[in-house]
């Protein structure tokens, strides 16, 4: 992208120069062209990026002024990535950056460190991820107290909640998709890093469900996002704050304790299936609901046709199976053309155990992180679709569990994997929820697509894990 094109595309900011200069981004390419790949949020992996171009630009805190004191910039830029057969040039996801610009970078953030643009309005100034430093966090919380607008930016906050100044930061360690940060043990803001037109369901859903009185999810508190590029547009969010859950324990981790031990699960499982099936109830009450017919299972099982075809052609191993995984999605579309139909609403969208909290105290289960599957597009993530995609979702966490766990998959723990799914199966039935049971071909049309996904993240991002996905293709593919 050219600097004329450049300084187009960014936002009119008078009182903040840096983000109409026209070389601002020019200068950063070098560096952002080595960071960005190496991130667990980056989408792309394994296509070269050709460059960027910039969607927005604000300086949250002043980044050439004198003395020590560092800058905050927020980008939304696009990479631009080839795209095989032909490497031919095409615009690619948009992601969100928080830079933090420091004249000389303090010894304990160099593993914060991009690097120093060597020209343009930053040159020779250290560029670092401003996530990781714990000043500049506490500010951006300083920032989502007070409601209104900053440059291209726009930050709300629930009425009448109470956000406590000062409270000490805390980033998340932890590589994500998205980018977390602690303040005291109150609240936890979320940074999505790959971003789209539109509400986010991490807002969206949480703040519906609130509204319904549904305990089982933490509320937002506040929020930013950047405003529509043409009128009669989406805002886009670009961070959620909400309520932390200081001492609850993550299923996941509870799941693997439990293995660990060779301890029964199906108690918890059980009440798990409880809150799903409360959260989902909710869900129907507050937001608008549709009843699925033929065309619409016709178009859903040619979806998962799709993804199959796709992901086969990245991931060879998957090929020998593909047959055999298409008759899960041919069932779906069959028992559509018999007449059959299903109710179709507002759900979670990628519910697992490491989405699911249970607090020491009273041993109750919420649920959190409603972005859905970050790779789907946005659309897709709001669209309303049949409740039993997040049950069939849990079922493959319990299965990644048991084979992921200290006993690897032996006998003992496919069986805590079969009697575990058994349980919550019964508990979102008990709770309301529809039995799956009684819709197999749905079921096993989901869980299906739900591994052939798996297949695909675990290939470009953890290689090393790739067995645990391929095991229930097997299992799929030999209809069990």
């Amino acid at each position: 992208m050219s600097d004329t094109a450049s300084t187009r595309a960014i936002r009119n900011t008078p009182d903040r120069p840096l983000v109409t200069a026209p070389d601002l981004l020019s200068s950063l390419v070098p560096l952002l062209a080595e960071w960005v790949p190496r991130q667990r949020w980056f989408a792309g992996k394994g296509r070269l990026i050709t460059g960027f171009s910039l969607v927005s630009a604000t300086e949250l805190l002043p980044c050439t002024g004198e003395g020590t004191t560092p800058g905050i910039l927020q980008l939304l830029v696009r990479a631009q990535q080839s795209s095989p057969p032909n490497r031919t040039t095409v615009a690619g996801d948009c992601y969100q950056l928080l830079l933090g610009v420091h004249p000389a970078l303090p010894p304990q953030l160099a593993p914060a460190a991009i690097g120093r643009p060597s020209g343009g309005p930053l040159r020779g100034r250290s560029v670092y991820d401003a996530l990781l430093d714990n000043r500049l966090c506490g500010l951006l919380l300083e920032r989502l107290r007070v409601p209104g607008r900053i440059g291209a930016l726009r930050f709300g906050r629930e009425p009448g909640t109470e956000l406590p100044s000062g409270l000490p930061a805390r980033p998340i360690a932890v590589e994500q998709s998205n980018s977390s940060v602690v303040y005291g043990d109150s609240f936890i803001l979320k940074i999505f890093r790959r971003i789209a037109p539109g509400i986010n369901p991490d807002l969206e859903l949480p703040r519906a469900l609130a509204d319904a009185k549904c305990a089982r999810v933490p509320a937002p508190v506040a929020w930013f996002e950047a405003e529509a590029a043409e009128e009669g547009g989406e805002a886009t969010t670009l961070g959620v704050l909400q309520p932390y859950l200081p001492g609850s324990a993550d299923g996941w981790q509870l799941a693997l304790n439990a293995l660990a031990v060779r301890a029964d699960f199906t108690g918890s499982a059980r009440a798990l299936g409880h809150a799903t099936a409360e959260v989902h109830t909710a869900l129907a009450q507050t937001l608008p609901t549709t009843e699925l017919h033929r065309p619409q299972l016709a178009a859903i099982a040619a979806r998962m046709n799709a993804r199959l075809e796709a992901t086969a052609r990245a991931v060879p191993l998957l090929e020998p199976y593909r047959p055999r995984l298409r008759e899960a999605f041919d069932a779906l579309a069959a028992v559509g053309r018999d007449g059959h139909s299903w109710a179709a609403q507002r759900i979670h969208g990628d519910l697992h155990l490491g989405q699911t909290l249970r607090s020491a105290d009273e041993g109750r289960w919420s649920l959190i992180d409603f972005e859905g599957e970050p790779a789907r597009p946005l659309a897709e993530r709001r669209r309303p679709q049949p409740a039993l995609r997040d049950v069939a979702a849990m079922l493959r966490s319990f299965d990644y569990a048991a084979r992921s766990g200290p006993a690897g998959g032996d006998p003992w723990s496919l069986e805590w994997a079969r009697r575990t799914r058994d349980a919550y199966c019964l508990g979102y039935a008990e709770a309301g929820g529809l039995d799956p049971s009684s819709a197999p071909e749905l079921m096993r049309a989901y869980e299906t697509d739900k591994a052939v996904y798996e297949v695909l993240y675990e290939a470009r991002h953890r290689p090393d894990w790739l067995g645990v996905p391929m095991a229930a293709v097997r299992r799929l593919a030999a209809g069990a």
